[in-house]
């Protein structure tokens, strides 16, 4: 399906373009007309899913030699955005197959990898990532669910809180204790399966936005696996696996919310060309046109500065932790500043529900918070900035604090104030 071209386009390949055209095909034709549907009824949209996997987006992020597209985190993200600007649900719905993945592909051994990966790449097997806890969310070091490490079984014990995907899944990469006594080597990652004895599927939350996609609670009783599912085939490198993941991750939020705040805008851009008051469109109106112009801006600023942050993880940069924080923090942040800007221009009509602009608000709203709350990606950045600080200390020269002698001799010179009477 033809649509837009951006000036920028140039910066992307022609693989790059390919699988966006791909993606926006099936967001045009497949996932915008269902999308209100599915919305209301909180069900998982496999139609939706079985026309991903027709039109081989599943596996965009796997290596060709596990059966996926062999394309990159920015690949990723360009078809994230697509769908999201349909129903940032789907958008969801999508990545959070990546995220499920990513642990495999970042540390799995060769024979985890071969074993899911070519089922995840053609969508016949469904991810889950499974981290956060009641009492841990952006505390992963505070997680409780324990696994006894055995020779032949490992032994989980405890419950997930906020798994998105998780009753689709087939497959769930948790979060574990291994070893309570250490600091350093506490966590371990597990695969667990649909169908593993003791592992069931808890409550499914009622949820403000994405609703097509179920956020679960898991549960997990004496739950025995065998031991080579240890992600890694070794015990104690969890929590890096997690932060691994994340990182790798966290772009494709932030284009998630690119696409939500460019959906919105979209519709509101149709709307005001069509809605009339004082006997002209509104979008003839000078204040609706700077609503309009900021909000274009804001959108395309949080786009290359995802494209920015996918291409530094594609190309093995060090260090990108900060870079895919800032991507998160700021796209999502201003995904809820447009759609909410979005709702205000269609007036009282984009607060009801039968329009389509107010869902994009409820959908852009959890993108502050999940996968890192948007206020623990602020404490990364500033963190990242003051280590990096030790590379400036040639500027001090530059600053007269205080007990400078710049500033003693200013004040050596400075006239006296006489005395009063």
């Amino acid at each position: 399906m033809a649509g837009r071209r951006w000036p920028l386009d140039e910066l992307l390949t022609e693989t790059n373009r390919a699988w966006r055209a791909r993606a926006r095909e099936v967001a045009e034709k497949v996932v915008r007309p269902k999308a209100a549907h599915y919305d209301r009824v909180q069900e998982y949209p496999w139609e939706i899913k079985d026309a991903l996997c027709a039109s081989g987006l599943m596996g965009v992020w796997i290596p060709a030699e596990y059966g996926g597209g062999g394309g990159g985190v920015l690949d990723l993200c360009l078809v994230v955005e697509e769908l999201s600007k349909a129903c940032g649900g789907v958008g969801v719905l999508y990545a959070v197959n990546a995220l499920g993945s990513f642990p495999l592909l970042l540390a799995g051994t060769e024979e985890q990898k071969r074993h899911y990966l070519p089922e995840i790449a053609s969508g016949r097997r469904l991810c889950a990532f499974g981290l956060s806890e009641r009492g841990a969310g952006s505390d992963a070091g505070g997680l409780a669910t324990r696994c006894e490490v055995g020779a032949s079984e490992l032994i989980i014990n405890g419950d997930k809180k906020w798994t998105t995907n998780g009753g689709a899944a087939d497959i769930y990469t948790v979060f574990t204790v291994s070893d309570p006594t250490s600091m350093s080597r506490r966590l371990s990652a597990v695969l667990i399966e649909k169908g593993d004895p003791g592992f069931a599927i808890g409550r499914t939350e009622d949820k403000m936005g994405i609703r097509c996609v179920p956020v679960v609670e898991l549960h997990f009783r004496d739950c025995r696996v065998p031991a080579d599912r240890i992600l890694g085939g070794r015990p104690g490198v969890g929590f890096k696996h997690a932060m691994m993941t994340l990182d790798r991750a966290r772009p494709g939020v932030a284009a998630q919310a690119v696409g939500c705040a460019q959906g919105a805008t979209d519709l509101a851009v149709v709307y005001c060309n069509q809605r009339q008051q004082f006997g002209q469109p509104i979008s003839g109106f000078q204040m609706v046109q700077g609503m309009l112009a900021d909000m274009s801006t804001q959108i395309e600023a949080a786009r290359q500065l995802v494209h920015a942050s996918a291409r530094a993880l594609d190309l093995g940069a060090k260090d990108v932790t900060r870079m895919a924080a800032q991507a998160k923090l700021f796209a999502t942040d201003m995904a809820m500043k447009v759609t909410t800007d979005a709702v205000q221009l269609f007036g009282g009509y984009g607060y009801m529900r039968d329009y389509p602009v107010e869902k994009y608000m409820r959908d852009a709203k959890i993108t502050q918070i999940y996968e890192g709350t948007n206020q623990v990606q602020r404490i990364v950045v500033a963190r990242s900035i003051i280590k990096q600080a030790a590379s400036l200390e040639h500027l001090k020269a530059y600053i007269p604090l205080p007990d400078h002698p710049n500033t003693l001799a200013d004040r050596a010179r400075a006239p006296v104030a006489p005395a009063q009477a």
